[in-house]
Order: C-alpha cells, then sequence, then structure tokens
C-alpha cells in the first residue's frame, strides 16, 4: 500500500524578541552619538566665533609721525652763470602700533616727499612684522631730488620768501591673520611742514592719518 509523502516545509523561525530589541539599542546609540560629535562642533564653532568678534577682533594698526627734523639744508646762487644749489634732507621717526592679539605683517612700502603736490624725493620701507600688542619704531631720512624741485618755477619764489612747504605721504599695507582669515589693512599719513630756511629749522607742522580695512 503505497503511502502519499508531503512536501515537508521547513519551519520558519520567528524573529527574537531581543534581536529588535538590539537594533533599537543600536541605533539610539548611534543618534546619540551623532547628536553629540554635531553638538561639540557647534560648540567650538560657536566660542571661535565669539573670540572671532572680540578678542581677535581685527583692529586697524595705528602709524604715528613722531617727529619730522630737519637733517640737512644747504641753498646757494650763483650768479655766473645764474643757477641755484639745494640740498635738502628730511628725518622722519615714525611708529608703527598693533594693537591686535595676532601678529602683523607689512608689505614693502615708501614714505615720499611732497612739493606743492609733485613727488620730489622719496625712501624705501622694507617689509616687517609687528608682534601682537607690539610697536615697531621706523627712522627714516628722506632726501630732496634737486633736479625736480628746481625745476619747479614756484620753488625760486618760495626761496626768496624765505619759506619751503613740503608734505611728507607714508602709506603701509599691512595684513592681519585672524583665526583662518587674512584681512588687509592700509595706514596712511600726511604731515605739510613749512622749512625756514633762515633759521634752518622746520617753522610748523599739521599731520593727519587715514585707516581702513
Amino acid at each position: 500500500m503505497d503511502i502519499e509523502k508531503k512536501d515537508e516545509q521547513p519551519l520558519r523561525s520567528s524573529p527574537l524578541p531581543h534581536t529588535d530589541e538590539s537594533r533599537k539599542r543600536k541605533r539610539r546609540s548611534c543618534i546619540i552619538c551623532c547628536a553629540s560629535v554635531t553638538g561639540v562642533i557647534l560648540t567650538i564653532l560657536l566660542v571661535l566665533l565669539i573670540l572671532g568678534l572680540t578678542v581677535f577682533k581685527a583692529k586697524k594698526p595705528v602709524m604715528t609721525v613722531n617727529s619730522v627734523a630737519l637733517q640737512d639744508l644747504n641753498v646757494s646762487f650763483h650768479t655766473f652763470p645764474v643757477r641755484v644749489s639745494l640740498n635738502l634732507s628730511l628725518d622722519l621717526g615714525i611708529s608703527i602700533e598693533n594693537p591686535n592679539k595676532v601678529g602683523v605683517k607689512y608689505q614693502p612700502s615708501s614714505a615720499s616727499l611732497l612739493y606743492r603736490g609733485n613727488e620730489v624725493g622719496q625712501v624705501p620701507i622694507p617689509a616687517g612684522e609687528i608682534g601682537s600688542d607690539d610697536t615697531r619704531e621706523l627712522n627714516l631720512t628722506v632726501t630732496v631730488f634737486a633736479d625736480r624741485l628746481l625745476s619747479d618755477s614756484d620753488m625760486y619764489r618760495d626761496l626768496l620768501s624765505g619759506n619751503l612747504p613740503f608734505t611728507t605721504y607714508t602709506r603701509i599695507k599691512a595684513k592681519v591673520r585672524v583665526l583662518f582669515i587674512h584681512i588687509h589693512v592700509t595706514s596712511i599719513s600726511t604731515c605739510d611742514v613749512n622749512i625756514d630756511i633762515a633759521g634752518r629749522r622746520i617753522a610748523n607742522q599739521t599731520c593727519n592719518y587715514q585707516n581702513s580695512l
């Protein structure tokens, strides 16, 4: 007698309750870990932002002309042939103060001597760096290019009047690094001076300053 055999179906095991709970715990742990890392990163960014807006906020370097002194002045008139000889040089005492909590680097620049708006002398200022909360002193000597000055017809009238008006112009471009940002700063100083030829001295001087970020 033949007995029909039924296909036996493998038994499917139902998921164990503890397996689902384990997955849920792992998922919660990942969420907590990600939230913690995100919170730490946001906190660091917030602290850096606060420091950047307060302690490390970029400030303008302050350039000051401390003194303008007459180092050399020789004027002579010649009759035959008619000509004028002139030697003139000025000493400039300049200080650059860095009020930032980080160092400031400034690029090569120059100080110029102007006569009625025309450049008649120049001295280079080499590149350098000023430490945090520090001041750099610069002593410069500007010598007049006599050929440029003597070619100006107004100069003879000023020589006869005994007074020579000049303007010193100094422009320095600096770079301040605050956190990961570089900020460029420009400082400009102009000083109007009058030279008393007979007294061989500077009669008066007026200085103006301009700083920009």
